[in-house]
């Protein structure tokens, strides 16, 4: 071999080497870690809430003085609401039962959601068995279901009081708002139906005829689409809002309770709760372009709320029965941790680190 052809292939050697520990530098390059942030729980079964330290796994627990059942936290991460009936523990049974029958007054808390103080949150009368709260993108207004009253209470966060009522069908429970603000979708579980309610006329414009006991509502990113969890038939529908009807169904995990949807559109995650006598352990996803369900994830017992991450790499379920949350990895599909709650976890929602 000359010396010229030896200088060549030294040359080249030392190019393939570089090449290769440049391309192995790149492979292993740590990924981009998950968001930062708190989750909150409302735990029906100890009068508490739970604050989750995302990165930490630290919880804290705080009690309230209801039956808390649905948390939200508002846009800007500033406030959380926490909404619920009146307590129902043992020696406390003259709190459930007024003059006239019903249940006495809900509560509905505004709290900071950095201090979560009790004690200088807006203590609001909510109505009779109130079940889930959502606010506006501005943080203006809340609303709020009342399933004993067949009503949404529209709440001025600002004045802290109610200042409308919109009828709904027959219990109303969980409800979102499109992604546009202009409407709010209500599941009405006796009535086996979807209220869409008018933002700006403040009243039910139209009911779709959705199945038995839709209990939870998820819009996709566009608002194109909305899915229903169907509790009694342990199905999704699926709506198209512009022609607002059903076109869909998919058949899922038990007794299907909250669904939610990543904030890129691809996936919905339907958590299955199953009986008390005899609970699920799952969590149904469904590939949001064919309808599908395309994974089914092993959780605790008796997954019930269900909420994801911003930026859509973690989705944490309330495990009602096992008072747990799991923590699922949306890149592999699986459960990576398992953190313990107040007793009794129902509602769910997340707060990032930045706002």
């Amino acid at each position: 071999m000359n010396r010229s052809i030896r200088i060549a292939f030294f040359l080249s050697f030392i190019i393939f080497f570089v090449g290769c520990s440049h391309a192995d530098s790149v492979h292993q390059v740590p990924a981009v870690p998950p968001e930062a942030g708190f989750v909150y729980t409302a735990n029906e079964r100890d009068h508490s809430i739970s604050a989750i330290n995302v990165s930490t796994g630290q919880v804290s627990n705080i009690l309230v003085p209801f039956t808390p059942h649905n948390v939200q936290v508002s846009r800007d991460g500033r406030l959380l609401l926490v909404v619920g009936p009146a307590a129902h523990t043992a020696g406390h049974k003259s709190s459930l039962n007024m003059a006239d029958g019903k249940m006495a007054p809900g509560r509905l808390f505004i709290l900071d959601a950095e201090t979560l103080d009790v004690g200088t949150a807006a203590n609001i009368e909510i109505g009779h068995h109130p079940a889930h709260v959502v606010i506006d993108a501005q943080g203006k207004r809340a609303y709020a279901t009342n399933s004993e009253d067949n009503n949404i209470l529209v709440i001025d966060v600002a004045q802290k009081k109610i200042v409308d009522e919109i009828k709904t069908g027959r219990s109303p429970h969980g409800l979102r708002i499109s992604p546009n603000g202009s409407e709010i979708y209500v599941t009405n579980v006796n009535d086996n139906s979807v209220s869409v309610i008018d933002v700006e006329q403040s009243k039910e414009v139209t009911r779709i005829s959705i199945g038995k006991a839709p209990v939870q509502v998820g819009f996709t990113p566009n608002g194109g689409r909305a899915y229903v969890s169907l509790r009694d038939e342990n199905n999704v529908a699926v709506i198209d809002t512009a022609q607002r009807n059903k076109i869909a169904t998919i058949a899922v995990g038990r007794n299907p309770i909250q669904v939610f949807i990543t904030p890129d559109g691809r996936y919905v995650y339907v958590a299955n709760q199953g009986t008390e006598a005899n609970p699920d352990n799952t969590v149904s996803v469904i590939d949001i372009k064919t309808n599908d369900v395309i994974a089914t994830i092993e959780t605790g017992k008796g997954p019930h709320g269900v909420v994801v991450s911003n930026d859509g790499k973690r989705v944490f379920i309330a495990n009602i029965v096992d008072s747990t949350v799991s923590v699922i990895d949306t890149a592999t599909q699986k459960v990576i941790r398992n953190i313990k709650v107040g007793e009794g976890p129902n509602g769910i929602t997340f707060r990032g680190a930045s706002r």
